[in-house]
């Protein structure tokens, strides 16, 4: 049997990439989450001011959507992983502003940046290593 003819059988045998115990999909779920209420909590605290303090639900929920819909549509789930990766990315990009900020107020905006950044850059991580 050559090695073109293995690649089937080995796909098929090898298990479920995980980190910390969680499918890249529940992981999606969990960030997505995090970050969706994270920002209608920093809209409510900062009196509705800015439509901008729920740029972290503008990012999380997508990741949220994607998550539960590659664990109801595993057929389409690259799919899904692909596009939930590319608001990963965005979410750690927005949050790299954070460095601009040092030194300045520690207000709701640098907390916002500081949770993208940390949920983003990893979980960006984690989906290019799956």
């Amino acid at each position: 049997m050559s090695n073109i003819d293995e690649a089937p059988q080995l796909r098929e045998s090898m298990e479920e990439f995980q980190c910390c115990g969680l499918t890249v999909p529940k992981l999606s779920i969990i960030v997505g989450g995090i970050l969706a209420v994270w920002g209608i909590a920093a809209y409510i605290i900062s009196d509705m001011a800015s439509i901008t303090a729920m740029i972290p639900t503008f990012m999380g929920a997508p990741i949220l959507l994607m998550g539960f819909l590659s664990e109801k549509m595993p057929e389409k789930r690259k799919l899904f992983m692909h596009i939930a990766v590319v608001f990963g990315l965005l979410s750690a990009l927005g949050g790299a502003r954070l460095f601009t900020m040092l030194g300045g107020d520690y207000d709701l905006a640098f907390f916002s940046h500081l949770l993208l950044l940390v949920l983003g850059g990893p979980y960006t991580f984690v989906c290019v290593k799956s």
